[in-house]
């Protein structure tokens, strides 16, 4: 897949189908959405394509808070690829996009840039100033300049349209165990592994430490059920996202303990995947109370982790 952070390295590209949205979380929606932009440029001869923006156009308006990202960079455009797309265009979204018509938005950039002949779109795009470009503005358009518009109807899933909205809302409520079923993958925090206070070593139960990305929507504090991801090897864990109110003030951090595992990981990259949350974060009264509760946490965890690997092996 060749992706293309600005337009103007997108020279001497082939004729696309290309999928237009945001895709912040590149749920089951978004991958139907993608898949049938792969399929019919396969069908045409022509190159598949995702247009998207590298930051949410919230981001510039004001009074609009900041939205919070699903997916780092690197995993949302992992995932593309994997879906079978030729080209990405992961542009900035600019005060100059912002603000253009959207008659300009399809001739400047999807169909000069982009070589459009198909466009794959969600039934609540929009684009252009004031979001005024809709899919019935992409089909008029396409009508005088000969290009083919698809809209597809929402993705429903147990009667939920799925959205990277619903997603951030199951995400901030600690509701992990539901993002499976829309996102078709277990929300996951990545990065590497910082030096903590040491105490989880000195109570037996050693943790690795992530800092958290403040772009980042995070589980709101406690305890979680998790896998955690290092050198391609996916181990049983359980997971604590808090500020440690028992030992002292501290900055909201993600602190994993992996089971039977003795590697030192400082400075190394992991990924913490979400399985389920078991418990809010307490503060204790003594560090005695703290390591007994560790005790009871761990021992919900594997008993949840041994579950699993039952299914599995039925």
């Amino acid at each position: 897949m060749e992706v293309f952070e600005t337009l103007e390295d997108a020279a001497g590209i082939f004729p696309t189908a290309v999928a237009l949205g945001n895709f912040d979380g590149v749920h089951l929606g978004h991958q139907e959405l993608i898949r049938k932009a792969v399929q019919r440029a396969g069908m045409d001869g022509i190159k598949s394509a995702v247009f998207t923006f590298s930051n949410h156009p919230r981001d510039l308006l004001p009074k609009e808070k900041k939205v919070k990202n699903i997916l780092y960079k690197d995993e949302k455009r992992q995932i593309i690829r994997d879906l079978g797309v030729d080209y990405l265009f992961d542009i900035p979204f600019t005060k100059k996009v912002m603000t253009m018509e959207p008659e300009d938005f399809i001739d400047h950039l999807l169909l000069e840039k982009v070589k459009m002949k198909v466009a794959f779109c969600g039934f609540n795009y929009h684009f252009g100033y004031k979001a005024k470009g809709n899919p019935g503005v992409l089909r008029d358009v396409g009508a005088e300049k000969g290009f083919e518009v698809v809209e597809i109807q929402p993705y429903r899933i147990n009667g939920n349209i799925v959205s990277s909205s619903l997603i951030r809302t199951l995400i901030a409520s600690g509701q992990v165990e539901k993002c499976m079923m829309y996102m078709g993958r277990n929300y996951a925090i990545g990065g590497e592994v910082v030096v903590g206070n040491r105490l989880g070593r000195k109570l037996g139960f050693p943790t690795s430490n992530l800092v958290i990305d403040p772009a980042m929507v995070t589980p709101p504090n406690g305890v979680y059920v998790t896998y955690c991801t290092y050198n391609g090897v996916r181990y049983p864990s359980v997971t604590n996202v808090g500020i440690k109110p028992t030992i002292g003030h501290y900055h909201k951090n993600v602190e994993t303990h992996i089971f039977n595992f003795d590697k030192e990981l400082y400075g190394k990259k992991i990924i913490v995947e979400f399985l389920k949350k078991t418990r809010d974060e307490v503060k204790f009264d003594s560090i005695d109370e703290l390591s007994e509760q560790i005790v009871r946490d761990c021992r919900e965890a594997r008993e949840f982790h041994d579950k699993i690997e039952e299914k599995i092996e039925k």
